[in-house]
């Protein structure tokens, strides 16, 4: 470690770790990221850039790194694209250069740089286009296997992630000086507190900087903080935890990286990475700000570095960046760092400052330490492969004459930029401030507020101090405390120095002439002049332009590029930033892994398998089970010697004839109560709900305000405020999300609450002749007869001793009742209707036999009858659409001329003219057979072969289908063509006599 400091820094030297990177052997010390070890130990040369393969080097030190891209790890445990700044190093840990094969030294791929004048911003959408065959073949798996970062790992991953949810008044983002200050504020009102940073340790800017707060060294006194909040009983303080999302109502989700520190040594009950979701009552932003690079000519080769950067580097890690250092830089702030390397023995040999006439104080001082200072100057070239090794230096002016000044690092800041990502993710809007180049937070849309260097206070004292106020603040309005904020400690800082805004650098030569590149994006090899081509060839938003050239689209999102791009852009526009405007900032702010958002739904448990309360019954009866939903349902029974098409007959035959017994539980329940609920279901339901009777049930169509069906069901009036809503088995979720969703966002006046109570109620579907009967024997408390118990109503009783509720519904078209009991005694109730329905003929059906039996009655299945283009006047159930209310959902959309065509897809039936063909379902139907291409006119939906019928049956969605009754169509068969002829989609029972057995 030859560029280690012998004393200073906060790394514990008692530690020695051995690790690897690109093959070769390194050491570093416990506290040290992979970054800085590779500093101590004079590597700089981290990898190869996306679309040149040019040298990469380190150029920031945290999270905001676009270079310094890794390969962790090996084998299924191997991680692509980490950045080495935030990889916290381990004893054994294994790295690698990404887009660097075979090594970052010598890499094949770099003869793309040689190509460049062939490569220009969106190349692949001018070139690559004959012959068109080539594509596939040829072009894109070549782009593809050029392009790209890291390679993801081949096996599954072996690490565990968990996810967690927690609540608080205050969440605190950032534990910088703002952060800290905000959080003690707010957990000293007693409000619930939680505090998040992406670094092990708090401090934020105060680990690089030699700042004194309260007469201590201000990391000193952001640890001695840190453990007074640890102490405090209301406050969690999550490190190694970065906030990446900001959603609606104070949603927020960050990751914490719990075991990536430790390596191998991991103890092995402990997930490697947790997701917290928080639901904060108010937010307060101290998320810093970033330094902004310099753009100029081979800006990104090697030991070109981020003047903040190189300062925590020697402060925090006791890592030279290197021996000889140059300055180049447009603020006073970026003077501190250099004054820092001085001090730690690197000879800083020039300082190149392109205002006219720089004010810094610190000036004097490196002048007398032998810096050379050139005003109004700057770097016009760098020199050297894959380190840096002299720059050139000119007159801003284009006066005197250019020299050359020998380094092995360069320093560049260009000013600051508010990190404002999260704020933007919020929803709020940005301003920009011309004085000092930067876009600040500007009208929130949430409960959040902005301190510090985040909100434009670059001083240590006003970052302290607007961390305390918004913290204070943020507790008052959560119900703590007077919102009024703690005397702040003294500090020993200087004064935010001032800024010039520069955003471009000349060369020695004319930009786009020769073969310098400066480079905006360094992750995505975006130069000036691939943003001027955007502007030339007609590319005014910047949004277009982003993509266009993909500046900010890394893994780093743009954060040391995008201010200096939209600049660009805007000059060669000729329109001011603010009109040119900016991207859009999306979650993640971060890269995360997919393991972490996935927790523990993991393979079974990604999509769990749901059982009923009888499903040991069927499996031990024979029951074939199907997927519907997450659910296993029995498909058929069999018998010995039946296939499914027998068995389903004989199902069939007994529901008819008899009676049957299904296992309906898997229907969705939904238990709406409140005073406005009959109100709520009249704007859900196309038919009118309110009109209920307490007691009876109606049956109801839900649509999207698009006017399309979108469920379908029952909605039973158990009393004034109650209705329990029935829905399809595959949308008990959505239809809940769905009723949700205009409670809370366009009706939260409505006094409704809705409960989903799918599991709680086991259903047994009971259908037959014979179904009266069976039930008066297991219920002889209750009035089953016809007139007590009238088609469509509930009654309340004991079934089988439970206590149960019990429907007059009937999916089959026979005599049917639906017995809700307690989840837990479904088995035993149905056992108990198995046993008195034995000398009944009584037998089990499954939910094939369940689909023959609806479509002969010519019942729709939403899903399967409907396609999202469906309305209910296509469907033949026009009447279920109200024409009384005066509003509901879809209303509206049913006014449009496209609704009422009369050549719209209706539902129809079709019977084919040979009655043993059974058509797939899917077909399509034509009017007539002919050469191809011949127009499709509808296509099957339900396709059955009916016992009861003794032939097949089909429903389909035919245009104009019901102006086509009694004529031929043609189904368009793999064999050829079959006849068919339209018909009702009703098969059997026209009248509706059986329901009443």
């Amino acid at each position: 470690m030859r560029f280690r400091l012998p004393h200073g820094g906060r790394i514990d030297r008692n530690k020695r770790l051995r690790f690897t990177f690109d093959g070769r052997c390194y050491e570093g010390f416990a506290g040290d990221t992979l970054a800085s070890a590779l500093i101590a130990n004079g590597r700089h040369l981290m990898g190869r850039s996306f679309k040149y393969r040019r040298p990469r080097g380190i150029l920031t030190a945290g999270s905001e790194e676009p270079s310094a891209l890794v390969r962790l790890g090996e084998g299924a445990r191997a991680e692509p694209n980490l950045r080495a700044t935030q990889v916290e190093l381990y004893d054994g840990l294994t790295a690698a250069a990404i887009n660097a094969w075979p090594g970052a030294s010598f890499a094949i791929g770099a003869w793309a740089g040689r190509l460049a004048p062939l490569l220009p911003a969106g190349f692949y959408y001018k070139t690559f286009l004959w012959p068109a065959s080539f594509w596939k073949a040829f072009y894109e798996p070549a782009i593809r296997r050029m392009a790209g970062l890291g390679r993801a790992p081949d096996g599954p991953d072996p690490d565990r992630y968990d996810k967690m949810h927690v609540h608080c008044d205050v969440l605190v983002a950032g534990g910088g000086p703002s952060g800290i200050a905000a959080a003690l504020a707010a957990s000293e009102t007693g409000a619930r507190v939680v505090l998040m940073d992406e670094r092990p340790v708090l401090g934020g800017a105060l680990l690089g900087l030699g700042y004194g707060i309260d007469g201590r060294d201000g990391a000193d006194w952001a640890a001695a903080v840190h453990a007074r909040l640890a102490a405090l009983p209301e406050i969690r303080v999550l490190t190694r935890t970065t906030l990446f999302g900001y959603y609606d109502h104070n949603s927020l989700a960050a990751l914490e990286r719990r075991t990536d520190h430790l390596g191998p040594r991991a103890p092995a009950g402990v997930t490697r990475q947790r997701l917290w979701h928080v639901k904060a009552r108010r937010v307060v932003l101290a998320t810093g700000a970033h330094e902004r690079p310099l753009v100029f000519a081979d800006n990104d080769r090697p030991g070109v570095m981020l003047a903040s950067a190189a300062q925590l580097y020697v402060n925090h890690y006791a890592a030279l960046p290197g021996r000889r250092a140059v300055l180049f830089t447009n603020n006073d702030a970026a003077y501190e760092a250099a004054r820092d390397l001085a001090r730690a023995g690197v000879a800083v040999a020039a300082v190149i400052d392109c205002r006219s006439a720089p004010a810094a104080p610190l000036a004097a001082a490196l002048r007398e330490a032998g810096a050379a200072l050139h005003p109004g100057s700057v770097i016009a070239a760098t020199h050297g492969a894959k380190r840096v090794r002299a720059v050139t230096v000119r007159r801003l002016d284009g006066g005197g004459s250019a020299r050359r000044v020998a380094c092995d690092c360069v320093l560049v800041s260009g000013g600051w930029n508010p990190a404002v990502h999260l704020f933007c993710q919020s929803g709020g809007g940005l301003a920009f401030e011309e004085a000092r180049g930067v876009f600040l937070p500007g009208v929130p849309a949430q409960p959040v507020e902005v301190a510090g260097a985040a909100a434009g206070s670059f001083a240590l004292a006003a970052c302290l101090a607007e961390g305390a106020a918004a913290g204070a603040r943020a507790a008052q309005e959560a119900g703590f405390g007077a919102g009024k904020a703690p005397e702040q400690p003294p500090v020993e800082a200087p004064a935010a120095g001032a800024v010039t805004p520069f955003w471009l650098a000349p060369g020695l030569r004319p930009i786009g002439h020769g073969k310098a590149k400066h480079m905006v994006d360094h992750q995505d090899d975006v130069t000036v002049q691939d943003i001027r081509l955007a502007a030339r060839e007609g590319f005014r938003s910047v949004e277009h332009v982003k993509r266009y050239t993909t500046i900010g689209m890394g893994t780093d999102q743009g954060k040391t590029a995008n201010v200096n791009g939209l600049a660009i852009l805007a000059e060669a526009l000729g329109r001011p930033i603010p009109e040119v405007g900016v991207t859009t900032a999306r979650p993640p702010y971060t890269p995360v892994a997919f393991g972490a958002l996935a927790g523990r739904d993991l393979g079974a448990l990604m999509d769990p398998v749901r059982r009923t309360a009888m499903h040991e019954w069927h499996a031990a009866n024979g029951a074939v089970f199907e997927n519907v939903g997450q659910w296993r349902r029995p498909w058929w029974y069999a018998k010995a010697g039946e296939d499914k098409r027998a068995a389903v007959a004989r199902e069939c035959r007994a529901v008819r004839a008899a009676a049957g017994l299904l296992d309906a539980s898997t229907l969705g329940k939904i238990d709406v109560q409140g005073p406005d609920a009959a109100v709520f279901l009249d704007r859900i339901y196309t038919n009118t709900m309110s009109t209920l009777p307490v007691g009876r049930v109606r049956y109801g169509l839900m649509c999207r305000d698009d006017g399309m069906v979108f469920d379908d069901g029952t909605a039973a009036r158990l009393g004034a405020g109650r209705y329990l809503v029935t829905t399809t088995t595959g949308n008990a979720a959505a239809v809940l999300e769905w009723l949700e969703e205009w409670l809370q966002t366009e009706w939260p006046d409505l006094r409704v609450y809705c409960t989903q109570v799918t599991e709680q109620w086991a259903t047994l579907a009971l259908a037959g002749p014979k179904a009266r009967a069976i039930l008066a024997a297991v219920a002889p408390e209750m009035a089953v007869d016809a007139d007590s118990f009238p088609f469509m109503s509930v009654a309340r009783g004991a079934v089988a001793g439970v206590p149960a509720r019990v429907f007059r519904i009937s999916f089959s078209g026979e005599l049917g009742f639906e017995i809700n009991v307690p989840w837990h005694h479904g088995l035993a109730v149905w056992e108990a209707l198995t046993a008195a329905g034995e000398a009944h003929g009584l037998t089990p059906y499954g939910t094939e036999a369940m689909h023959v039996l609806r479509a002969e009655r010519g019942f729709v299945i939403v899903g399967q009858e409907t396609d999202g283009t469906t309305t209910p006047h296509d469907l033949g159930l026009g009447h279920l659409v109200s024409g009384k209310k005066a509003d509901f959902l879809g209303k509206r959309a049913w006014e449009r001329a496209d609704i009422r065509r009369a050549d719209r897809k209706q539902l129809v039936g079709i019977l084919t003219e040979d009655p043993q063909a059974v058509l797939p379902e899917g077909t399509q139907l034509v009017e007539a057979p002919g050469r191809p291409p011949v127009p499709m006119i509808g296509h099957v939906t339900s396709s059955y072969a009916s016992p009861t019928l003794g032939r097949s049956i089909a429903l389909a969605l035919v245009r104009g289908g019901r102006a086509r009754i009694g004529r031929t169509v043609h189904a368009a068969l793999v064999e050829g063509v079959l006849p068919c002829t339209v018909s009702a989609p009703v098969f059997y029972d026209l009248e509706g006599e059986r329901r009443d057995g």
